[in-house]
């Protein structure tokens, strides 16, 4: 007998895979060689510092949403499945296109997802690891059969192209990945996040929320687009991205020879070699692909895992963690069994 959608099931699923997967990034490229006609740099020092030689970046038409969308239809085309069979929407994003309503019923609507419910996720760069640890817990407790989670960051809207320790870091994309139940063993097996708000100065958009409501003055003043303290997050960086998938392989009794690739965020190219070399991977263990997109936030996580199942790195039964570190602090990882 089956379940009604948000009723947990007296038989419960007892796991939670990943059965799509879909991505979407914008056609415009901007390169490091376009940025040195914007701001005091140089492509030799953008791939030196931290590993990038180009950015998409979204026309102006072109919303969160936008990309969500197309990143969501392109999960559903490849599982076959329509919107209406969606039942919850988890859109992690720090860009979405307007306070309220959320991106995720934007998205909902535009997808035919009728009956679904959602809300915006916001963990910043752990945005997407966030949502993972989150519907898998929805499906793992029979609530739902079928969970979007997506990540979709539209960066270049809140970047300040005069500031050159940010504005050659971040691009646009987004990805989705559809989670459903799963058998004992199967896909999901574990988590480990947590926030540490006393790193909130360091990284952060200052001006637009209630503490400091848009003005003139706060327009004057670039306000309305990150800013970051690059050494202080670095630092952090480098420490939590080991720290969580260390601690977290060492609960289930793995070492990081267990796995088959860790697909990390992608901040900076020495923060993902950092942690790789001191978890004792090698680098064919490690997707990176920072070089093409650079940081889209949310986005990271999703588009690095397509690249790994496009190029073959990736297949099923394959054992993989997905690690972040953002702003907040916010800190996540998870664990894994690739089920398609």
């Amino acid at each position: 007998m089956s379940s009604v959608p948000g009723t947990p099931s007296a038989q419960a699923p007892m796991g939670a895979k990943i059965t799509a997967l879909g991505c979407y990034v914008p056609p415009r490229v901007l390169t490091n060689h376009d940025l040195e006609k914007l701001v005091d740099t140089s492509d030799e020092w953008i791939l030196q510092r931290v590993g990038i030689r180009e950015r998409r970046i979204a026309p102006p038409e072109m919303a969160t949403s936008d990309m969500a969308v197309l990143a969501a239809c392109a999960a559903l085309s490849q599982r076959g499945i329509n919107g209406s069979d969606i039942e919850a929407i988890l859109l992690c994003t720090v860009t979405p296109d307007m306070m309220f309503p959320s991106t995720a019923c934007l998205v909902q609507n535009r997808i035919g997802a009728k009956g679904a419910w959602g809300f915006d996720l916001v963990a910043a760069c752990s945005g997407f690891v966030y949502g993972l640890t989150t519907a898998a817990h929805l499906v793992i407790a029979g609530a739902h059969k079928k969970v979007l989670v997506i990540g979709a960051d539209t960066m270049s809207r809140i970047i300040d192209y005069t500031d050159r320790s940010t504005c050659v870091l971040f691009g646009d994309g987004a990805g989705a990945m559809l989670i459903e139940p799963a058998q004992p063993g199967e896909g999901f097996l574990g988590f480990l996040n947590e926030i540490d708000g006393s790193g909130g100065e360091y990284l952060k958009m200052p001006a637009g929320g209630s503490r400091k409501p848009a003005s003139a003055e706060t327009v004057a003043n670039r306000e309305h687009f990150v800013k970051q303290e690059g050494q202080q997050v670095f630092k952090y960086a480098v420490t939590k991205m080991y720290e969580v998938c260390k601690s977290l392989l060492e609960r289930h009794g793995m070492t990081a020879q267990d796995i088959k690739l860790l697909i990390p965020h992608q901040a900076n190219l020495r923060i993902i070699r950092n942690a790789a070399e001191r978890l004792g991977l090698r680098e064919d263990q490690v997707v990176i692909n920072i070089d093409r997109y650079g940081n889209t936030t949310a986005a990271t996580v999703p588009l690095a895992a397509r690249d790994a199942v496009e190029s073959g790195r990736l297949a099923k039964g394959d054992l993989v963690m997905f690690a972040a570190v953002g702003a907040g602090y916010t800190v996540g990882a998870n664990l894994w069994r690739w089920e398609y």
